[in-house]
């Protein structure tokens, strides 16, 4: 009567494309260049106000890396142990927009 379907058979069915398409890519480089802009823009704005700096945007430019600088891998992957070669895409993660993921392990 019924024919077994994806949906029936384990809930609800996740279609997202292994890999990421060129729009969604070029809106994560932007997403990353727009975060560079924030921090660069607050850190003049307290060079301004007498020379002040923060210790979160220190940390920053001490470890980040920016768009410009990291490797295609690093932008549109991330480390997941879990993973048959330890990387999985970006847009696999939840939040994905919302969430830095600029540092992955060396070396995956």
């Amino acid at each position: 009567m019924f024919k077994p379907t994806s949906p029936l058979l384990g809930g609800l069915l996740w279609k997202i494309p292994w890999r990421l398409s060129r729009p969604q890519k070029a809106r994560q480089r932007k997403r990353l260049r727009a975060v560079d802009r924030v921090v660069d823009t607050v850190s003049a704005a307290l060079q301004r106000n007498g020379g002040l700096t923060t210790k979160a945007v220190e940390r920053w430019y001490t470890e980040m890396p920016r768009e410009e600088e990291m490797v295609p891998k690093d932008k549109y992957t991330i480390f997941d142990k879990k993973e048959k070669k330890y990387r999985k895409g970006i847009h696999k993660l939840p939040k994905w927009t919302r969430v830095s993921q600029r540092l992955n392990p060396p070396g995956f």
